[in-house]
């Protein structure tokens, strides 16, 4: 689809914690403008995405839950860009079938929800086709990052290498107390914050985070010119001594409590690119691991050589909630690369495509 000489229409599919604030960035967002907004909820439908967002403001936009009514509808208010932030972890399939069908109407996607997309050149040739022909079908792009967020695990690990003479590792860091993380189902059965300690949560399961944050991984190398011999997990699980109540329920002793894995990227035998994640269900658990410097949780990005670089991002959303503010800093990250993403070539593009997007028009706003 041509961009237009106005702003650019973009709609939000999806109104979770991913797609509140991906209404919130479009409305911040000064060259772009909210056509519409796609949920699967019935509750939520005819509801103003302004509510759905937590804005004191109405947007003038009502939820619909009939994706094709704005995918195929009136040729000038059909979207330039979709904001894919349905979730693809227990439904990856659909989630790619959704996104495909975008692509193939001629919408450009940027998306959290397909992860071995964060890295295109090792993505499954099956994947990548498929994708691919969609974009060409519909003369659209597609742009994948993370929530964890995808920047904290490419854009500054390559930004802050660029500051170091002699490095000798890169470790990207999301360390969080997960009792924070308004997605109970997720933190239960997928991290596994409460399951028994002899039952492996299905995001550690063998080859699961290689398939998750190896992309991750593989972009810094590529980045820094590096080859990899090859990725290597590392997980840890330690149960609650004690049992932990909060806002997420009850966490019986003995169970899960406390999660840490790595994905490290192997060059000439050693761990030098590293992806790790420290997670916990209460903040008494696993003391001795990382720690945030403050509150529930940080983004930090350490990097060993000269100089040693140790930066961390504390950010906060939807009151002072440190996960919802790292959701924010991932949805704008997103909706900042659509303009750039509606100018490029068909095709999917990375980490390392989109160009920074500064926050012009936004201050004082």
């Amino acid at each position: 689809m041509s961009p237009p000489d106005g702003p650019l229409r973009v709609a939000v599919w999806g109104t979770g914690n991913m797609g509140r604030a991906a209404i919130r960035a479009v409305a911040g967002h000064p060259g772009l403008t909210l056509s519409g907004v796609i949920v699967s909820n019935p509750a939520k439908v005819g509801r103003d995405a302004g509510d759905l967002a937590g804005l004191d403001r109405s947007l003038g936009v009502r939820a619909v839950d009939a994706a094709a009514s704005l995918l195929h509808g009136d040729a000038s208010k059909r979207p330039h860009a979709v904001a894919y932030m349905a979730s693809g972890d227990v439904r990856p399939d659909d989630a790619l079938a959704d996104i495909v069908a975008i692509l193939r109407s001629g919408a450009s996607v940027v998306t959290p929800s397909i992860y071995a997309l964060y890295d295109p050149r090792s993505a499954p040739a099956e994947l990548l086709g498929t994708v691919t022909g969609a974009c060409e079908a519909g003369h659209s792009s597609l742009f994948v990052s993370g929530v964890d967020p995808g920047w904290g695990n490419d854009l500054l690990p390559v930004l802050l290498s660029g500051f170091c003479s002699d490095i000798t590792e890169i470790r990207a860091q999301e360390i969080f107390d997960y009792s924070t993380y308004d997605q109970p189902d997720a933190v239960r059965y997928l991290v596994g914050m409460g399951l028994p300690m002899d039952q492996v949560p299905p995001m550690v399961a063998p080859g699961v985070p290689s398939m998750v944050w190896g992309g991750s991984v593989r972009l810094i190398a590529r980045a820094l010119g590096v080859e990899l011999d090859g990725i290597h997990e590392v997980v840890e699980r330690l149960p609650l001594t004690a049992a932990a109540t909060n806002q997420l329920g009850t966490f019986d002793a003995g169970t899960q409590g406390a999660l840490r894995f790595e994905v490290q990227g192997i060059v000439d035998g050693v761990a030098r690119i590293v992806v790790e994640h420290v997670t916990r269900i209460d903040p008494t658990c696993a003391p001795d691991w990382p720690q945030p410097p403050s509150g529930a949780g940080a983004h930090r990005v350490v990097i060993e050589g000269c100089p040693r670089l140790e930066v961390s991002i504390e950010a906060e959303a939807e009151g002072a909630n440190r996960a919802a503010g790292g959701n924010a800093t991932a949805a704008n990250r997103l909706v900042g690369a659509i303009p750039w993403l509606c100018d490029a070539a068909p095709g999917v593009h990375d980490s390392l495509d989109v160009p920074l997007a500064p926050g012009v028009g936004r201050i004082g706003a």
